[in-house]
């Protein structure tokens, strides 16, 4: 699994203070602390800096390229300060994050990662919003993002699907779409496109206690379906069991018997099981449920494993 890190993100109040006092150390500490707990790249998302964006984005670029060689990702809706930041990388193939389908966005991005050699995470949202369905997400990629990059002579290589995560609370349905969209993006063009989520974007708006739960049982999921890339918090641990057990086939504990479990039932298109449980244990207890409302059998509440 090729992590992105997401941790250098301005909804962080530590993020935003350090922002404000340009604190170089606290970005290059949090760099090298994301890339050693095993983040192949690292996301950095200040907003899009209005005012600032022509002194912040070099700035920190410069401060982070200081301590690690990883590519960074310049997750921002400011195109100037895209540019910004790519007139600044010198080490590795930066990616940016990100363009739609919207035309002004895909019309310029795109263009813009050409010019300076970078990969584009492009997501499958257009004027009209998000669609439900996998087969119209899909269609997106088809046949407006794809034949936009082919338009420029773009490489299929570096372009990345998005088919964008959204949060099990308020938009539970979405979560089953999203498991067929990367599924099915596999197999829509050839050579295939590099798929990447958001994945703790599927807790956001869940209490605090849940939200490392669903991003690992949402997870698991995601790998069944074929996933190797996604921003997501490296320094989460039991997350990193998760891919490990996943990618090793370990079944040598219950956890990791029923993590796989969950990965193959999605695979072959199926879903868990509850004998694939032991509901006698707490915490396989409540994977199971956490699987009802990803899946979306069951209404999704705050209070879910209490239920």
């Amino acid at each position: 699994m090729y992590i992105i890190g997401e941790n250098i993100h301005i909804i962080s109040e530590k993020v935003k203070e350090a922002l404000t006092n340009r604190d170089r150390e606290f970005f290059m500490d949090l760099a090298v602390k994301q890339v050693e707990a095993g983040a192949q790249a690292v996301d950095i998302n200040l907003g899009p800096r209005k005012k600032d964006w022509e002194e912040v984005f070099p700035w920190i670029i410069e401060a982070i390229e200081t301590v690690v060689d990883v590519p960074l990702s310049i997750d921002t809706t400011n195109v100037d300060g895209m540019e910004a930041a790519l007139k600044t990388i010198k080490k590795a193939q930066p990616i940016l994050n990100s363009t739609s389908a919207e035309p002004e966005r895909l019309e310029k991005i795109p263009v813009l990662a050409k010019k300076y050699g970078a990969k584009v995470i492009a997501l499958t949202m257009g004027t009209a919003g998000i669609p439900v369905e996998a087969d119209a997400r899909v269609s997106i990629a088809v046949e407006t993002l794809i034949p936009r990059m082919l338009e420029i002579d773009f490489p299929i290589k570096d372009l990345i699907i998005d088919p964008l995560v959204l949060t099990v609370s308020g938009c539970q349905q979405y979560c089953p779409h999203l498991l067929e969209t990367v599924r099915m993006l596999q197999y829509a063009w050839d050579p295939a496109p590099t798929i990447s989520v958001g994945l703790s974007n599927v807790s956001n708006a869940v209490p605090n206690e849940n939200r490392a739960l669903i991003n690992r049982v949402y997870l698991a999921m995601l790998m069944g379906v074929g996933l190797q890339m996604m921003i997501a918090n490296p320094f989460d641990e039991p997350q990193n069991e998760v891919i490990h057990w996943i990618e090793t086939k370990d079944q040598s504990t219950p956890l990791g018997r029923v993590y796989n479990k969950i990965a193959e039932r999605i695979a072959e298109g199926d879903e868990p099981q509850m004998e694939d449980f032991d509901l006698s244990d707490a915490d396989q207890a409540a994977i199971w449920k956490t699987t009802q409302i990803l899946l979306n059998k069951v209404i999704y509440a705050d209070s879910y494993l209490n239920q």
